[in-house]
């Protein structure tokens, strides 16, 4: 039986650091009955947006249903091409079929596996009403080459940041370059929630006005009766928005122990045959919700690792229209993203992993590899 030396993350250690700040208030919202809306999901729709530089926020119920709501507040619907980048979770695509609209895959750069200008432009056709920019793995996209190719086409530019709390392009954090951008709160994100979240922040109050309404059954904000639109159920519950105005307060420092994680991950990595370390370009202030890296036989590499007790993830083994659900939508070869998927391995990291436990899967990894050499086993 393989025994967990080091897991792939622990929220156990997240939740146990926040908790004395949430038995209190938690508590008192059991008492009082205060489940749904009122002043703390408030207070956190007011906390993010202007931790994202930006001055609306709108609590939703997931990412999902943030980026869903934010494409039909833009005006997405049949008929319409919204682009995305081919490595990315299926929630970016998802989000663009559930709207009524058709994804559009672009390739990545193999070296940040994010988009460029090239491939949006690649993908843009006369029917194209905007595009969706992921910021993966924590580190931002080039906003300012992107954000220009965009606005020159007359598009709108949503960021998908569910990977990206805190990153920043510059100095300008992440949420505030385009029209709006969407976040999720799941557990397992750099801040997350004890269970499902997600928010939508912009600087454009009608857009926050529209998925406010969408996701309150299309009522008109601040009103009980009367439905102008066909909406849905999708709010931040206030138990989860206590949790995560408690967790925010601990970001910045959470933050800067997964970029010391990574930091010691480079350092120990970065020389090693067989093994390719993603880029980061200069201007972009990685937050390492994932630290991954490109291992031809990943699989072998990975099997090995778990006989150790060391976890690992793999984020993601198809890209995005490779999947079954989104054949319809590819209508191109899209290299890149391809190779990567068969290449990209997820290495352990969370704020709380121990300089030692990040020690042992270098040394692993190091060994494994390098015994491969040694051997005359091919790694390519």
């Amino acid at each position: 039986m393989t025994v967990t030396t080091v897991p792939f993350t622990d929220l156990g250690a997240m939740a146990d650091e926040v908790w004395p700040d949430l038995a209190g208030p938690i508590a008192t919202a059991v008492s009082t009955a205060d489940f749904i809306g009122g002043s703390a999901v408030e207070r956190f729709e007011e906390e993010w947006a202007r931790y994202c530089g930006v001055a609306h926020g709108v609590g939703v119920a997931n990412g999902t249903d943030a980026l869903h709501l934010t494409l039909r507040a833009l005006g997405v619907g049949p008929g319409d091409e919204v682009v995305v980048p081919a490595s990315t979770f299926v929630a970016t695509a998802e989000a663009v079929v559930l709207a009524g609209a058709s994804p559009r895959f672009a390739d990545v750069d193999p070296r940040t596996l994010l988009m460029t200008p090239d491939s949006v432009e690649a993908a843009i056709t006369p029917r194209t009403q905007g595009v969706i920019v992921v910021h993966l793995y924590g580190q931002p996209a080039d906003m300012d080459e992107l954000g220009r190719a965009v606005r020159r086409r007359g598009l709108f530019l949503l960021e998908d940041a569910a990977q990206a709390h805190g990153a920043r392009w510059g100095d300008r954090p992440v949420g505030s370059f385009g029209d709006a951008a969407c976040f999720s709160f799941y557990p397992s994100k750099n801040l997350g929630a004890f269970g499902d979240g997600g928010a939508v922040v912009t600087g454009d109050a009608n857009i926050a006005r529209r998925v406010r309404s969408l996701g309150d059954h299309g009522r008109p904000v601040g009103a009980h009766h009367g439905h102008l639109v066909v909406g849905t159920t999708s709010r931040l519950d206030s138990l989860q928005a206590r949790v995560l105005s408690a967790k925010l307060r601990r970001l910045p420092a959470w933050t800067e122990a997964r970029r010391q994680v990574a930091a010691r991950y480079q350092e120990g990595l970065g020389d090693l045959p067989g093994l390719e370390l993603l880029d980061v370009h200069p201007s972009a202030h990685h937050v390492y919700h994932l630290f991954v890296v490109r291992v031809p036989k990943r699989d072998r590499l990975r099997a090995e690792l778990a006989l150790q007790g060391v976890q690992t993830g793999i984020h993601y083994p198809l890209a995005c229209h490779q999947e079954f659900a989104f054949s319809p939508f590819a209508s191109d070869r899209l290299p890149d993203a391809e190779a990567a998927a068969s290449e990209v391995l997820s290495l352990p990291l969370y704020p709380h992993m121990a300089p030692a436990q990040v020690d042992r899967v270098i040394d692993l990894i190091r060994s494994i590899l390098t015994e491969r050499v040694g051997a005359g086993a091919s790694i390519h």
